[in-house]
C-alpha cells in the first residue's frame, strides 16, 4: 500500500529542490542566454553577477523558496498550520533580508506596517509566487483535505491577497493531495479542476496548458508567457506535468530552460510530481546539495 507520508515528503522535498535548481538562471527570459551561458540544469548552480540574487550560492533558494522553508518552519513547530505563526514568522524573515525583496512582500510589508494581521496582510499581486509555497502544507495536511485546501489559500491570502491566486493555491493543493493518494499527473490535475473556483478560469487554464502537451517545454511556456503573471505561469505548471509527468528532473530542467519565473512554476511542478513520483523522484545530490539540507530533514521528520 502507498505510504501518503513518504509520497508528501517527496512532493515537499523536491518542490524545495525545485526552487534552488532555478536559482542559476530564475528571471532570465532570453532562452537563449540559458541555453549557451547556462546549460546543462541538471545540477545546482549559482546566480550569475548580474542576477536578483547575487547574493546566494549554488544550493540556496530564491525569496520564493525562502518564504516556503519558514512555512516548513511554521508547521513543524505548530504541529499543522497555524496562520499567526507563519505571520511572525514571514514578518521577521523580512526584517533584516539580504536577498531579493519583490513587488508583493514590499506592499505586504507596508499593509503590516499600518497594522494589517495575516488574514488582510496581502497585497494585490496576480503573481503565481503566492500559491506555489505550500508543500509544506500538503506534508502536514495529506490526510484531510479541506483543512489543506483552506491552508493554502491562507497562507497565499497573506502576502497575494488576490482571488485568482487564492484559488490557484487550492487548485495545486488539491491536485497534490490527488496525486500523493496514487492519481497519475494528468489525472490529478483533473481532479482538481472538478472543484468550484470563484475568480480563476481554472478550465480555461488547465486546457491551455495540456493542448501544448506534446510541445517542447521551451517553445510551450515562450508561447502561454514566461513571467510571473498567474495567467501564463498557471498554464506553463500545467504543461510542465503534462509533458513530463514521469520524470521529474526532467521537468525541472526544461522548467529552468524555458526562463523567466522558472522559480515559482518549479515549485508546483516540483509539488505535484514529486507526490505522484514518491521517493527517489529526483537526484540525490540535488536534494543534498541543498544548503539547508539537514536542517529541512530535521523539520520534516518533526511533522508526523
Amino acid at each position: 500500500m502507498r505510504d501518503s507520508r513518504d509520497a508528501a515528503l517527496a512532493g515537499t522535498l523536491t518542490s524545495l529542490a525545485a526552487d534552488a535548481l532555478a536559482l542559476g538562471a530564475h528571471w532570465i527570459y532570453d532562452s537563449g542566454r540559458i541555453a549557451r551561458e547556462i546549460a546543462p540544469v541538471n545540477r545546482l548552480l549559482a546566480p550569475p553577477p548580474d542576477s536578483y540574487h547575487k547574493r546566494r550560492a549554488a544550493g540556496d533558494f530564491t525569496h520564493y523558496g525562502d518564504q516556503t522553508f519558514v512555512l516548513l518552519e511554521s508547521v513543524a513547530a505548530s504541529g499543522g498550520f497555524d496562520p499567526d505563526d507563519f505571520f511572525r514568522r514571514w514578518r521577521a524573515l523580512f526584517a533584516d533580508y539580504d536577498g531579493y525583496v519583490d513587488g508583493a512582500t514590499r506592499g505586504t510589508l507596508g499593509r503590516i506596517e499600518f497594522g494589517e494581521g495575516p488574514a488582510t496582510s496581502g497585497a494585490n499581486s496576480h503573481d503565481l509566487a503566492g500559491a506555489a509555497r505550500i508543500a509544506p502544507l500538503v506534508l502536514a495536511l495529506r490526510d484531510d483535505l479541506p483543512a489543506l485546501v483552506e491552508a493554502a489559500r491562507a497562507q497565499t491570502r497573506m502576502t497575494h491577497n488576490n482571488p485568482k491566486v487564492v484559488d490557484a493555491a487550492g487548485f495545486f493543493a488539491r491536485a497534490a493531495h490527488a496525486a500523493l493518494h496514487g492519481a497519475a499527473p494528468t489525472d490529478a490535475l483533473a481532479r482538481a479542476a472538478e472543484a468550484d473556483y470563484a475568480a480563476a478560469p481554472v478550465t480555461q487554464w488547465v486546457d491551455a496548458g495540456l493542448a501544448l502537451a506534446d510541445t517542447d517545454s521551451v517553445t510551450a511556456i515562450a508561447t502561454l508567457g514566461q513571467s510571473c503573471a498567474i495567467e501564463g505561469a498557471f498554464p506553463g505548471v500545467v504543461q510542465l506535468i503534462a509533458r513530463h509527468g514521469t520524470e521529474p528532473a526532467a521537468a525541472l530542467e526544461h522548467n529552468v530552460l524555458a526562463g523567466g519565473d522558472s522559480a515559482a512554476r518549479g515549485l508546483l511542478v516540483g509539488l505535484v510530481l514529486g507526490c505522484a513520483a514518491g521517493p527517489g523522484a529526483l537526484p540525490e545530490a540535488w536534494i543534498q546539495g541543498l544548503t539547508r539540507a539537514r536542517a529541512i530533514r530535521e523539520l520534516t521528520a518533526a511533522i508526523p
